[in-house]
This record gives structure tokens, C-alpha cells and sequence, in this order.
């Protein structure tokens, strides 16, 4: 790491612990830790720890101010999707509707300051039998939608006028998916084990944190993901910590060879966050796994949030995730190339969403993004996509996800 990245993580360990940080840094290196605290979506976090820096008082005073009003911004935001969220709650469950929150506004209330930890979106999953009253008390409240409300697993939704958008769940993974479509399989029953937090029903304790290292986990298998999540995880785990089956947790992780990477989530917040192995009851079955964090540290710095730091980086899943769907499914890896140039409808509706109805104009898909890469002149995106998406396909053999 060097220096901005290491006060990065010392101004974010302060924030976690409702501290100021005073890193000694130059006007150049400060403006480099505040873009990577936008670029991770933790910049009231960020700010507020080293807003008083003797250091930062240095940088251009027309940037500092657009980053003071841009942090300002993003809590009051933040609060008012919290408090419309809370509303449309409190309608879902009037209505005979279980929703159960995940993320989001649970994690968001292990922070020292829970409105400076951003969050784009609420997810809500709900028995699929409950979907068709949920989507009436929606519409209700204001929310709309342009997805195919019965073919998708999620169908987000948004609020004219309003900053709140929902992801409605009928799983909490696509069922469809080759590369993780089967963790949905760990969460039958869930709503069995579900508990009261708050004016939220959620997961139980051990159901969440696995819920939580499983999405950061299909995100590596992705293009990455941010320390935001890494934060989540940590917390959660330390607060819930006495609650949690933390060999159940392990047998689960190991089923789907993510214990190592779970691993190294821990030690990363043991030695740059907050982590405290003790409080948080780790045994040592957790403890004594060899594991060394720096790879993964490295890789999701770079990534930013959900790993889309770069488009490269964003084109480099086409490789990963078919190198994982092919050894799900014991059949040999395509030419990394061709995965790179030809991804699967699946990988490709996110940007052409025709493919979700006709995935039959599959190779239309392909001409238009090639063409697209051609009349841009990106062909030297396209190569650092394709090196990317190989240098991660080691990343993940590191961690024994892959063989």
C-alpha cells in the first residue's frame, strides 16, 4: 500500500470508532484519499474524521468546499431514504406483508454515525407467495417499476421526487446463475429464524453474516467490491458476535470454498479496521486459518464499490465468472478471450435489457458492444479487461475458490 492508501484506512478505522484521524499528507495525496472515499461510497464517514486535519486545510480551498457540501449532501439524503424507508416499512406490515431487511439499514445502525454510511438502495426480501401485496402497497406509496415484476428475483423500485429506491427480493441471488444461483439453498427457512431489530425484521444473527460475506462474495467473483462492505462485515460480526454459529458459519463457507476468503475479510479488519477477534468470539477454527489478506486488501482498494472503479475492471468478470460457472459445472473453462468477448446473456442484460425477454438477439448484443468498443478506439481497454479478468483468476485460485 502506500501512504494515501494507509491513511485512507487510518481515517476510516477512526471513523468506525467515532475518532478523528490526522494523517500528515500533501494537497495532492489528500485530494487522492478523498476521491477514493467517494469512489467507496464512505465519504461522510471519511470526512468527518479528518475534516479538522491541519494538513487538509492546505489543499485548494474550492475543492475542499465541493467535497464538504458533497459529504453534507449525501447524509441528508441519506436521512430522508432512511425515514421514507421506516415509512414504507411500517405500510408493508400493515398490510400482512413479512419484509425482511438485509444490509442497508441494519448495518448502517452499527456505525457510530448510522446517516454517514451511505446506502443507495434498501433490500427487502419476502416470502414469493407475499410478492403480489407488496407490489400493490408499492404502487401505493408511490413506488414504481419497469421490470417484469414475475420473471426477475429483484424488482427495484423508485419513488418520483424522492431519493428512496427499493430492491424487492423473491431470492436474495438469482436462481439462474451458474456461478452462485445455488446459495439461495442456504436460506430456506430463513423467515423461520428471522428476529426483531429495531423497527425492522431481519435475518438472525448467524443467517446475516452469511448473507453478508455471500454477496461480497459474489461481487469478487464479479469485478471486486469496496472496504464498505469489508466495514459491514466486521461490525456485524463483532456486535452479533456472541449470537453467531460460528462453526455452522465455517461449514457453510466451506460448502462453498469462500472460508478462506471470509478469512481474509476478518484479517483485514483485525489489522486495518476495527476487528476484535475476542469480542466478536471467533474460535480458533476461524482464527487458525492461513490465510494473508494483502492480495484481497490490494485487489479491493483498486475495485472501489462493487468493484466498478474501472470499466476494464467491470469487463473483466466475463472471465471470472465463467472460469467459476465452468467448474460449477465440471465442464472445461472457455479461452479466457472468448469468455472476455462473447459473454452469456445473463452477464449482458445489466446493459441490454432486451435480452431479458429475447435472449435470442443474444449476437446482436455482442455486434453492438463490439462495435461499440471499436468506434470508441478501446481496444487497449479491451486488453487490460482481458489481463484484468486473468490476474483475478489467480486472485481467486489464491484464495481457493478456484482450482
Amino acid at each position: 500500500m502506500n501512504a494515501t492508501e494507509q491513511a485512507f484506512l487510518q481515517a476510516l478505522r477512526a471513523a468506525l470508532l467515532g475518532q478523528r484521524a490526522e494523517p500528515a499528507l500533501s494537497p495532492t495525496q489528500w485530494q487522492q484519499l478523498l476521491n477514493m472515499s467517494q469512489a467507496h461510497k464512505v465519504l461522510p464517514l471519511v470526512f468527518e474524521a479528518v475534516c479538522i486535519c491541519p494538513s487538509l486545510q492546505q489543499a485548494d480551498a474550492a475543492y475542499l468546499q465541493a467535497v464538504r457540501r458533497q459529504a453534507k449532501q449525501q447524509v441528508v439524503m441519506q436521512t430522508l431514504r432512511t425515514e421514507e424507508f421506516l415509512a414504507l416499512n411500517r405500510r408493508l406490515r400493515a398490510a400482512g406483508v413479512t419484509p425482511m431487511v438485509v444490509k442497508g439499514l441494519v448495518c448502517r445502525s452499527l456505525y457510530p454515525r448510522p446517516d454517514h454510511r451511505p446506502s443507495s438502495d434498501e433490500d427487502i426480501l419476502i416470502p414469493e407467495d407475499q410478492f403480489d401485496i407488496a407490489h400493490r402497497v408499492m404502487l401505493d406509496f408511490g413506488m414504481q417499476t419497469s421490470e417484469d415484476i414475475q420473471g426477475a428475483y429483484e424488482v427495484p423500485y423508485r419513488k418520483a421526487g424522492s431519493p428512496l429506491y427499493i430492491e424487492l427480493h423473491k431470492h436474495l441471488f438469482p436462481p439462474e446463475s451458474t456461478a452462485y444461483g445455488d446459495l439461495n439453498r442456504f436460506f430456506d427457512g430463513v423467515f423461520d429464524r428471522s428476529c426483531q431489530e429495531g423497527e425492522v425484521l431481519t435475518m438472525a444473527p448467524t443467517d446475516h453474516l452469511f448473507y453478508l460475506i455471500c454477496h461480497a462474495f459474489k461481487h469478487f467473483l464479479h469485478s471486486g467490491f469496496g472496504i464498505r462492505q469489508v466495514c459491514d462485515i466486521v461490525l456485524y460480526a463483532q456486535h452479533f458476535g456472541s449470537g453467531i454459529d460460528w462453526e455452522a458459519l465455517l461449514s457453510n463457507c466451506r460448502a462453498i470454498r469462500a472460508d478462506k476468503f471470509a478469512a481474509a475479510l476478518f484479517r483485514i479488519g483485525q489489522n486495518h479496521l476495527t476487528f476484535d477477534p475476542t469480542k466478536a468470539c471467533l474460535p480458533p477454527s476461524w482464527q487458525n486459518i492461513a490465510v494473508d489478506e494483502t492480495a484481497m486488501l490490494e485487489d479491493l482498494l483498486d475495485a472501489g464499490v462493487y468493484g466498478s472503479a474501472s470499466v476494464s475492471r467491470q469487463h473483466s468478470s466475463n472471465i471470472t465468472l465463467e472460469a467459476v460457472a465452468s467448474q460449477n459445472q465440471g465442464r472445461k473453462q472457455k479461452n479466457s478471450l472468448l469468455a472476455s468477448a462473447f459473454p452469456p446473456a445473463k452477464q449482458l442484460q445489466g446493459r441490454y435489457p432486451y435480452l431479458k425477454k429475447h435472449p435470442i438477439l443474444l449476437p446482436a448484443a455482442w455486434c453492438h458492444r463490439l462495435w461499440h468498443y471499436a468506434r470508441k478506439g478501446d481496444k487497449s481497454q479491451g486488453a487490460e479487461a482481458l489481463k484484468l479478468g486473468q490476474d483475478r483468476i489467480q486472485l481467486l485460485q489464491e484464495y481457493g475458490i478456484l482450482d
